[in-house]
């Protein structure tokens, strides 16, 4: 029995169940030979025993219906119900020659039955011939009578021995099926007798066995775990019995005894670690209180500093925006300016133009001036021709009186050119009255030309002073406008570096908190520790060593 125990527990088991396995085996090995004995018989009655009884009795009836075609045509004088009475016999002989076919194929093995089908195979070869050469023909002939005869006659004899054949067959076939069916139960009840033999050993091994490993594994085990529920109550005082064993059991007794002495020395050193370790927890918590402190100030400080940026950054952003404003506004200066001076510049070209139309103007009035005094003295020229003609017109009406009747139609004349005279010295002076005229006005133009030159120059001179100036105003706004961008991107980049150091702020401040939250964790911590160490004193000095 002592090279039992020693065996490892897994050996022990193998060995244990490994022959309940091969009993097992046995078991199945048996139960599986008897059920494909039994399969075998069985579908030899299916497919071969079965299957010949029933093909030989559909061949039978086929031979019945072919025989009873034919006697049935003698009787018919209707051609057409004769004809499908040979056509049914006709395929009636295809289904037999199939069918008999089938039974020589399957009873091969079977010499003496092979013997008998061939037999019955020829005899219905014979019958067909008969029925297909004479019987037939003579039907159709109208020979009922000869037909009569061979139907009646040598047909019936051959249909006869068909079915003492068949009848042979089917009886052996019924007995081959009984004896397999006797052969079956036979073998069915042999593997339940050898089944219940090898079970009842089976099972006598399976509860002695058993009790077996109850007794030299359980029980061992029973004991440790007593040990171990007297080690949980906290007493360290226990001693494990000594099993010499050189199992797994033997082994776990010798580790328990060595894990309580193990257990005493580590409970000491806990002792002594729960005492350091109480006195640590104090003092962390006293830091982490300190550290709690110092956090809160830093981050109230630092958030004072934060809201303080903020402030700054939005002040830094309104003056990135009025910059942005001003310098917009200096370069549509600079722009309205840079147009002005140039509209002055082309002012002054206008002007300039202006001022040489004047010239002209002043030149073509003293030019008609000088033309009018022309006209003057021809108008003089006329008046006094006018005059004169006048004179002679008068002359010419005193000559004319004089000559009497004669001088009568120059005398018409001379009036008509007194008339003509005195209109053109009319319009003389009509004309001369229009050119004094001519002459004021034009005196006048030319002085109003000298005085429009005048001012032209001198608007000239006041454009080319307000262009220098209007040129210089631009430059003074370019330079404006350009200090203006500057001053922009300046407050702009300004405004940048207050948001990085917004942004940095606010991380501080989060930063800070997330310390303050720390710091409040750890204070918890060590809070959480003290209690630890109070709970372990007091765990610890539950154990008896």
């Amino acid at each position: 029995m002592k090279w039992f125990l020693n065996l490892a527990t897994r050996t022990k088991l193998f060995l244990g169940f490994g022959l309940m396995i091969a009993l097992l085996a046995l078991v199945i090995g048996i139960s599986y030979k008897c059920i494909m004995t039994m399969h075998q018989w069985v579908r030899s009655l299916a497919e071969v025993e079965f299957a010949n009884v029933a093909n030989l009795k559909d061949v039978q009836f086929n031979q019945n219906v072919i025989r009873g075609d034919s006697i049935a045509a003698l009787v018919m004088t209707d051609r057409g119900a004769r004809q499908a009475l040979f056509k049914d016999g006709d395929e009636c002989t295809k289904r037999n020659d199939e069918l008999v076919r089938k039974l020589l194929d399957r009873e091969k093995n079977h010499p003496e039955h092979h013997a008998r089908l061939e037999e019955f195979d020829e005899i219905r070869k014979i019958f067909r011939e008969t029925r297909e050469k004479q019987v037939v023909p003579l039907i159709l002939e109208g020979k009922s009578k000869e037909a009569m005869e061979l139907a009646t006659g040598i047909q019936a004899e051959r249909n006869q021995k068909m079915g003492v054949i068949v009848a042979e067959l089917v009886r052996e076939a019924e007995k081959e099926a009984q004896n397999a069916v006797s052969l079956s139960v036979e073998t069915a009840s042999e593997s339940i007798r050898i089944l219940l033999v090898v079970g009842a050993i089976t099972l006598g091994l399976a509860v002695g066995f058993t009790l077996l490993l109850s007794r030299v594994i359980a029980s061992p085990l029973n004991e440790i775990s007593r040990t171990a529920e007297q080690i949980v109550t906290g007493d360290l005082t226990v001693n494990v019995p000594v099993d010499d064993r050189g199992d797994e059991v033997g082994v776990l007794a010798a580790a328990f005894r060595k894990m309580v002495a193990t257990l005493r020395d580590v409970n000491k050193k806990i002792i002594e670690g729960v005492t350091v370790l109480f006195s640590s927890a104090t003092e962390i918590m006293t830091s982490t209180s300190q550290l709690v402190s110092s956090a809160t100030e830093t981050a109230a400080a630092v958030s004072e500093t934060t809201t303080t940026v903020e402030e700054v950054k939005q002040t830094a952003q309104v003056s990135a925006e009025k910059s942005k404003s001003v310098s917009e506004s200096a370069q549509k200066a600079a722009s309205v300016a840079q147009q002005g001076s140039a509209a002055v510049t082309k002012t002054v070209d206008e002007i300039n133009n202006i001022r040489i139309l004047m010239e002209t103007v002043a030149e073509s009035v003293v030019k008609l001036s000088e033309q009018t005094l022309a006209i003057g003295e021809i108008i003089t020229s006329v008046s006094d021709l006018a005059q004169q003609s006048n004179l002679l017109a008068v002359n010419a009406a005193i000559e004319a009186s004089k000559a009497g009747e004669h001088g009568r139609g120059f005398a018409v004349v001379a009036q008509e050119i007194k008339i003509l005279a005195d209109q053109s010295k009319q319009a003389t002076e009509q004309v001369r009255d229009i050119l004094g005229d001519i002459q004021k006005a034009t005196s006048s133009s030319v002085m109003a030309a000298e005085q429009v030159s005048k001012a032209v120059d001198g608007a000239v001179k006041q454009a080319a002073h307000s262009g220098e100036s209007i040129g210089r105003l631009a430059e003074s706004i370019t330079e404006s406008a350009n200090a203006a961008t500057q001053i922009a991107a300046s407050s702009q980049q300004q405004f940048v570096g207050i948001d990085q150091i917004s942004l940095a702020m606010e991380n501080i401040k989060q930063a800070s908190q997330q310390n303050v939250a720390g710091a409040k964790q750890a204070e918890q911590a060590a809070h959480n520790l003290n209690a630890l160490g109070h709970k372990l004193k007091e765990m610890v000095e539950k154990f008896r060593v």
